[in-house]
C-alpha cells in the first residue's frame, strides 16, 4: 500500500468513526469532523512533537480544539494514535466504548472537550473564542519558561502551539483580543490553523461575516499562509513548515474546505453541522470515502501501525532525546530543576512566606489594595514563576511587581526594556483575553496572577468559568470594589459582581476586612493547588485592626471567624451575645464600631467576618453552629453590594444591609450617607432586631 493511499485510509476513518459517534449519539457534530480531517491528520502525523505513550510530556506541542464542537474528531483521533490515559499506562485515553458511548454518561467523550476528563485534551473548549485565546497563553508561558529556564546547550522548552479553530472563533471579539495581544508580542510559537468553511449554525458565513480575515491577521503582525483545499496534504505541509520557518510572528494557516466534505447530496448544510446525519446519509457518505457502508465504528488494517511510524515515533524519539537532555540538564543546573519539579507538581518553595509583611493597627488605615500590592511582590520575590499583570490598571490595582530585575514580558524586538523572562505583563484594555491567556498560562503549570477593578469581571466572566471548570488555581485580583470607589459612578461601581462570582462552582470569592486579613488571604491562595480565587480589595483605605483586641486574622483561612464577642470581652461565662454582625470587606470596620456604640448600651454583639463564604461553607457543622450560633436570631449583614444570598446567614427575617439599585456619582462620604453604610444604620438595625423577635439584652436582663 503506497503512503499515500494510508494517508486516505486514516484520514477516512477519522470521518467514519466522528459520523458513527454523532449518529449513534444522535446529537453532536458531523460536518466540521468530516472536512477538518486531512487538515488534522497531516498536522499529526507528519510535525505535531507528541508521544502518545507519555502525553503529558512537558516538553510536547499543544494541539487545542478551539472549535469544540468537533470533538468527535479530537476524540476519534485520540482512539486511532493509541493515546494512553497517563504518562507510562496501558489504559487508552478514549476507547472503542468511549467512543460508542459520545455525549453519554461516564464517557470520555463528552459532548465538548474538557481538559481533565479525558487525555489529549489540553483545555476545556466549546464557548468559541475560549481555545484560541487560551493557546495564546500556552504560548506565552512556553516563551517565558524558555527564557527563564533553557541554558546553552539545553533547549528544555521549545515547544509548539496549535490550535484549530473555525468562522465563529474568527468572528468572536474574544479571538480579535487575544491574535492582537499575540501579534504584538510576536508569539512565533503560535499557529491557529483556520477551518474555512463559510457555515456557521444560521447558514453562510455570507450573512453577517464578510471580512478578510487574513488581510485583518497580517494588520495584527501574524505570518498568513494559506491552503486552497483541505484534502491537499502537501499544501497543508508546505503551510506547516511556512510556521516552523516562521520566527518573527506567530502564524494563521487559513484553510479552505467545505463542510460535511464527502456529503454532497445533502441539500442543507447546516444539518451536517449542528445534528446527526442520519442513516441513509451516513451510507452515502462512507461509499463516497470508499467506506464499507455496514460497518460501524470500524478502524481498517493498517491504520494504527501507520499513525505508530509517523506521530508514535516522532513523538517516542523526541521524547527520549528531552528525556536524556533533561537528566543532564538536572545534574549541571539543580536549583534550576527543583524549581522547574515544584512549579509543575504546585508546590511552593521552601520560606516562600518569610517575608510576608506586617501590618502595624492603625486608624487611619490602608487600603486592601495597596497592603496586597506590598504582600504579592514580598511573595513574588520567593516564589519565580508567580508572574501576572493587568487589563491596562496596574498603577490602580497596585499588581505591578517592583523588586530588582523583575522586567516586563516583551519581545525584545518590540520593546527595548522587556524580554521574555519578564514577570510583569501588559495586556491592554482586553480583560476577557487577560483571564482566558491566563488560563493558558496556568494549564502550562505557571502560577498567573490578573488584575482590573471589580465591575470589569463582568468582561472575564466566560474565561472565569472556564477556568474554575478546569480547576486551575487561577489568581485574579479585583479592586474598586464597592459604591465606596466614588465620583466615578454606577458604571463602575460594583453591585451585582459579588452574588455572580460566589454563584459560580468552584470559584473561591475572598474580600479581606483589613491589610492582616489580606496577608491571610494571600496564604489561602497559595497554599491552594486547584481551584481559582477572586482576591476582592478596596480603593479606599480601611482601618487596620488591632489584633491585641480582636482575634488572629489566621481565621481567614475558616472563611469567616469571631473577630470580637462582647460576652467574652466583658467576662460573661457561658453568654450568647444578643445579636450578630456579619460583614465582609470594608464592612467590618463598620460593624465593629457599631460594636462598641452598642456595648455602650449594654447590648453584646458579636462581629463575624467573613471574607469568604466558600471557605466557610467548607467547614465542619460544628464550626459553622460555633460561628453563627441558631439560637442567636437577631442578625445584622452588611456589605455594599447587592443583598442576594446574604439570607443564607442572616436568616430571612434578618437585617440585610446592601444594596437595591445602582450606585451614584458622589463622594464616598456622600454615598455611605445616602445608601446608609454608617454605624448609626447598623446601630439602629440591631436594635430593631432585638425588639422584633423580643430580646433583653444583657444589659436590661441583668
Amino acid at each position: 500500500m503506497q503512503p499515500s493511499d494510508r494517508d486516505q485510509l486514516c484520514i477516512n476513518a477519522l470521518r467514519t468513526l466522528s459520523i458513527d459517534a454523532v449518529q449513534k449519539a444522535q446529537s453532536g457534530h458531523p460536518g466540521t469532523p468530516m472536512d477538518a480531517a486531512p487538515t488534522v491528520y497531516c498536522l499529526w502525523q507528519r510535525f505535531l512533537r507528541y508521544d502518545p505513550e507519555n502525553p503529558h510530556w512537558a516538553g510536547r506541542d499543544r494541539f487545542v480544539l478551539s472549535n469544540g464542537h468537533a470533538c468527535a474528531l479530537l476524540y476519534s483521533l485520540l482512539h486511532v494514535c493509541d493515546v494512553k490515559s497517563d504518562d507510562g499506562a496501558a489504559e487508552p485515553a478514549v476507547t472503542m466504548d468511549d467512543l460508542k458511548s459520545f455525549r453519554q454518561p461516564g464517557s470520555r467523550c463528552t459532548g465538548h472537550p474538557e481538559y481533565g476528563w479525558t487525555t489529549g485534551v489540553e483545555t476545556t473548549t466549546g464557548p468559541l473564542g475560549q481555545g484560541i485565546a487560551t493557546s495564546v497563553g500556552m504560548a506565552i508561558a512556553r516563551q517565558w519558561l524558555s527564557a527563564t529556564y533553557d541554558r546553552p546547550g539545553f533547549p528544555l522548552f521549545r515547544y509548539n502551539i496549535y490550535a484549530l479553530c473555525s468562522d465563529g472563533d474568527m468572528m468572536e471579539g474574544l479571538g480579535a483580543e487575544a491574535a492582537s495581544l499575540a501579534g504584538h508580542l510576536k508569539l512565533a510559537n503560535l499557529c491557529w490553523i483556520y477551518d474555512d468553511n463559510h457555515i456557521t449554525i444560521e447558514g453562510s458565513t455570507r450573512l453577517a461575516f464578510t471580512e478578510d480575515v487574513g488581510a485583518r491577521f497580517a494588520a495584527y503582525g501574524w505570518h498568513v499562509e494559506r491552503v486552497s483545499d483541505a484534502n491537499d496534504l502537501t499544501q497543508l505541509s508546505r503551510a506547516y513548515q511556512g510556521f516552523l520557518d516562521t520566527g518573527d510572528a506567530p502564524t494563521l494557516i487559513i484553510v479552505q474546505s467545505h463542510i460535511g466534505y464527502g456529503a454532497p447530496h445533502r441539500q442543507d448544510t447546516r444539518e451536517a453541522h449542528g445534528e446527526p446525519l442520519g442513516a441513509a446519509e451516513v451510507r452515502l457518505a462512507k461509499e463516497f470515502f470508499g467506506s464499507d457502508p455496514d460497518k460501524q465504528f470500524d478502524v481498517p488494517g493498517g491504520v494504527t501501525s501507520h499513525l505508530h511510524e509517523g506521530l508514535g515515533r516522532r513523538g517516542r524519539d523526541a521524547h527520549t532525546r528531552w528525556l536524556e537532555l533533561f537528566a543532564d540538564y538536572r545534574a549541571q543546573y539543580p536549583d534550576l530543576t527543583d524549581a522547574l519539579e515544584r512549579m509543575q507538581a504546585r508546590e511552593l518553595p521552601p520560606e516562600w512566606d518569610v517575608s510576608l509583611p506586617a501590618f502595624a493597627p492603625t486608624t487611619a488605615g490602608l487600603s486592601t489594595r495597596a497592603a496586597s500590592g506590598q504582600v504579592l511582590n514580598a511573595i513574588a520575590e520567593r516564589v519565580p514563576w508567580l508572574i501576572g499583570g493587568a487589563a491596562d490598571l496596574s498603577p490602580s490595582t497596585l499588581t505591578r511587581l517592583t523588586f530588582d530585575l523583575v522586567g516586563d514580558f516583551q519581545n525584545t524586538a518590540a520593546q527595548a526594556d522587556g524580554s521574555y523572562r519578564g514577570r510583569n505583563f501588559h495586556f491592554g484594555v482586553r480583560e476577557h483575553a487577560m483571564c482566558a491567556i491566563a488560563n493558558g498560562m496556568s494549564l502550562s503549570s505557571l502560577r498567573p496572577f490578573v488584575a482590573s477593578f471589580l465591575i470589569f469581571s463582568d468582561y472575564c466572566r466566560a474565561a472565569l468559568r472556564l477556568g474554575a471548570m478546569m480547576e486551575l488555581p487561577l489568581i485574579t485580583i479585583w479592586t474598586h470594589d464597592s459604591i465606596s470607589l466614588g465620583e466615578d459612578g454606577p458604571t463602575h461601581q460594583p453591585i451585582e459582581q459579588l452574588a455572580s462570582l460566589r454563584a459560580m462552582p468552584g470559584m473561591t470569592v475572598l474580600r479581606p476586612a483589613d491589610a492582616g486579613e489580606v496577608v491571610e488571604a494571600w496564604r489561602v491562595i497559595m497554599e491552594r493547588k486547584r481551584g481559582p480565587v477572586c482576591l476582592v480589595l478596596t480603593r479606599q483605605a480601611v482601618p487596620i485592626l488591632d489584633r491585641d483586641r480582636y482575634a488572629s486574622a489566621a481565621g481567614v483561612a475558616r472563611g469567616a471567624y469571631i473577630l470580637i464577642d462582647a460576652c467574652e470581652e466583658m467576662g460573661v461565662e457561658d453568654g450568647s451575645p444578643d445579636v450578630l454582625l456579619l460583614a465582609t470587606g470594608s464592612e467590618v470596620a463598620l460593624c465593629t464600631a457599631a460594636y462598641d456604640e452598642l456595648k455602650r448600651e449594654d447590648i453584646f454583639a458579636r462581629v463575624i467576618s467573613m471574607p469568604s463564604w466558600e471557605i466557610f461553607e467548607s467547614q465542619s457543622l460544628a464550626y459553622r453552629d460555633h460561628i453563627l450560633p441558631p439560637s442567636v436570631i437577631a442578625r445584622v449583614a452588611v456589605e455594599e453590594a447587592s443583598t442576594f444570598g446574604w439570607e443564607r446567614y442572616a436568616g430571612h427575617e434578618g437585617a440585610i444591609l446592601g444594596l437595591h439599585t445602582f450606585g451614584k456619582s458622589a463622594p464616598r462620604e456622600a454615598l455611605a450617607r445616602h445608601f446608609g453604610f454608617d454605624v448609626a444604620h447598623i446601630v439602629t438595625a440591631a436594635k430593631a432586631q432585638l425588639m422584633r423577635y423580643g430580646i433583653k439584652s444583657h444589659g436590661k436582663s441583668s
